[in-house]
């Protein structure tokens, strides 16, 4: 790249923000030079070509909802892994919080102003990071949402774990069964402006309306933030003041351990049913002791894989973002974008005494 072309970049870099003013640390980033940026301007416009070459040597960053969350440990490490055997770079940086919307903004700002080539972001509002990712976006840097998506304009494509109606629904139907049809049942969510949560909890209402779930009701939905501690505390909450309750769904891997750990050591377990969105890890131990009967979720770390490979085909031109592009994903084969960008992983797996031991993540 010519001294002029990176100095109107970096130039460019640091409008993003005046919190962004450390011009030495710009240096520091991979810069991409002048074709891979032609690419990234032909794929937007929608001249993706699946059969393109696929580009190594990409710094794609991974920022998850939460760093030190054992999910997105387990969900970034596949992405780091993918990103190897294509020949590109990993990083991950994020918040320790999964409410500091604030401080996701200021990582998006950095990565974008260090000009990695990707970022691969769990977004823990839909819009509170649209103007960071859009900016970023102009820059030429790689947007994909993984695990909790943004706004359809603010990104390229959003990798879903899996249909968000198949997962709104099944648990609904896995709660339902367990409890004979019939009962009070509660949430136990994560944030309350969680996107993937707030949109699965429109799916689970929406299934309960059907005559198959007459005698059951929804009494409330309650939020743990993802915090052990607030999750627990919120499932005590709900089981005093519910006293006739027979069900929580708990559509998030913290949430739905915390309240096994509740439940467990309390005069509820084995009388009170769980189930929702959970890692074998995590779960295994209430499985077996009777607490939970049966819970879903999907591979995170095929999920951060195939996140780490849209990233990179997108880099590479073979896919622009726009309904009905193809692309393929080492292993994971080959996927279609839907509607609105949405890439998605495939259906949940169900997990209960039989096939637990089957899984180590």
């Amino acid at each position: 790249m010519s001294a002029t072309a990176r100095t109107r970049r970096l130039s460019t870099a640091l409008a993003v923000t005046t919190a962004l003013v450390l011009g030495a640390t710009a240096c520091s980033g991979t810069t991409k030079d002048d074709a891979n940026k032609e690419d990234a301007k032909s794929a937007a416009a929608g001249k993706a070509d699946p059969n393109a070459a696929t580009k190594k040597g990409l710094t794609v960053a991974f920022l998850p909802k939460q760093v030190n969350n054992p999910y997105f440990t387990t969900s970034d490490n596949g992405g780091k892994k993918a990103l190897a055997e294509l020949g590109s770079t990993y990083k991950e940086v994020g918040t320790s919080s999964g409410t500091d919307t604030s401080g996701q903004v200021s990582y998006v700002n950095t990565l974008t102003q260090q000009q990695v080539d990707g970022i691969a972001v769990s977004a823990q509002d839909p819009g509170a990071l649209c103007t960071a990712l859009k900016q970023a976006m102009k820059n030429g840097v790689s947007v994909v949402t993984y695990d909790s998506d943004t706004k359809a304009d603010c990104r390229n494509v959003f990798v879903s774990q899996a249909s968000a109606e198949d997962l709104g629904r099944t648990q609904v139907q896995q709660i339902a069964r367990q409890i004979g049809g019939k009962g009070e049942i509660a949430i136990l969510s994560a944030a309350q402006t969680a996107t993937n949560q707030n949109t699965w909890i429109d799916y689970m209402k929406d299934e309960l309306k059907k005559p198959a779930y007459k005698d059951i009701k929804l009494v409330t939905t309650a939020y743990g933030d993802d915090d052990a501690q607030k999750s627990f505390q919120q499932t005590q909450g709900l089981l005093q003041e519910h006293p006739k309750l027979k069900g929580i769904i708990s559509p998030t891997t913290v949430g739905i351990k915390a309240a096994a750990q509740y439940l467990s050591g309390s005069k509820y377990k084995g009388k009170v049913k769980l189930t929702g969105l959970g890692t074998p890890n995590d779960m295994r131990a209430y499985v077996k002791n009777g607490t939970v009967e049966a819970f879903e979720l999907w591979d995170p770390a095929k999920l951060g894989a195939l996140a780490a490979h849209t990233a990179v085909a997108l880099e590479s031109g073979q896919i622009s973002g726009k309904e009905g592009e193809t692309f393929k994903a080492g292993d994971l084969g080959e996927f279609t974008v839907g509607k609105d960008g949405v890439v998605s992983l495939g259906k949940p797996t169900v997990f209960d005494k039989k096939n637990i031991d089957q899984f180590t993540f």
